[in-house]
């Protein structure tokens, strides 16, 4: 049986009960708790708790943890406030990208996520119209701007991710072993590489997007 996606799905209602809750306050409950605690905090019985209700009481509204967290990514995706396409088409999905580490700092639990889930409801469709509206009057084919939309948002969670898990601290650590590798002396390419510049360079969201972009859509 294909698997219905959760914004097609009617809300189930018991007999002679009236709503107590709706999917939009589940959705809400579910974010800040990822938001205070992180993703694992993130279950049935909990957001049960948290809205001071039964855990039975919240598969009125969704049949699973997968529902809430796909509900979750695609709620994030409704605050992306962007301007109305127009313009050279790269500034205009770079803005895309922007907005999207900016959410995903206030959100550390959506990279992963957007990483591991290909959840696509009601926001994240609006999104992908704006992306393929920017792209209207490029020469690519459709595949390839559906693909460029798939690309912006992996690789834009990534480095977020990168980000997120990569503060001072663990670059520190990072530049210290790779320092012990170039005294060691026996690993002359990553030597050459790593002596040329900063052993640790941060990637820049902007820099490494648009060559992606532009290879992917120019080439």
């Amino acid at each position: 049986m294909e698997a219905v996606p959760v914004w097609l799905r009617e809300r189930r209602t018991g007999v002679g009960r009236p709503a107590e809750r709706s999917r939009a306050e589940v959705t809400a409950a579910a974010i800040a708790l990822a938001d205070r605690e992180g993703l694992t905090a993130v279950s049935m019985r909990r957001i049960a708790a948290e809205l001071g209700t039964g855990a039975a009481t919240l598969y009125r509204y969704v049949d699973s943890r997968d529902d809430l967290l796909d509900l979750m990514t695609d709620e994030v995706a409704a605050a992306y406030e962007l301007p109305a396409p127009g313009g050279p088409w790269l500034p205009g999905l770079l803005e895309v990208c922007r907005q999207g580490r900016e959410l995903m700092r206030q959100h550390r639990w959506l990279p992963e996520l957007v990483l591991t889930r290909s959840a696509l409801g009601p926001h994240g469709t609006d999104l992908l119209e704006h992306v393929l509206a920017v792209l209207a009057g490029h020469p690519a084919e459709m595949g390839r701007k559906l693909e460029t939309f798939a690309v912006m948002n992996t690789l834009t969670a990534a480095l977020a991710l990168n980000e997120l898990n990569g503060g001072s601290s663990a670059r520190q650590r990072q530049g210290a072993y790779l320092a012990h590798v170039v005294a060691a002396g026996r690993h002359a390419h990553l030597t050459a590489a790593l002596t040329s510049g900063p052993l640790v360079p941060a990637p820049r969201l902007e820099d490494t997007v648009s060559r992606v972009l532009v290879g992917l859509l120019e080439e």
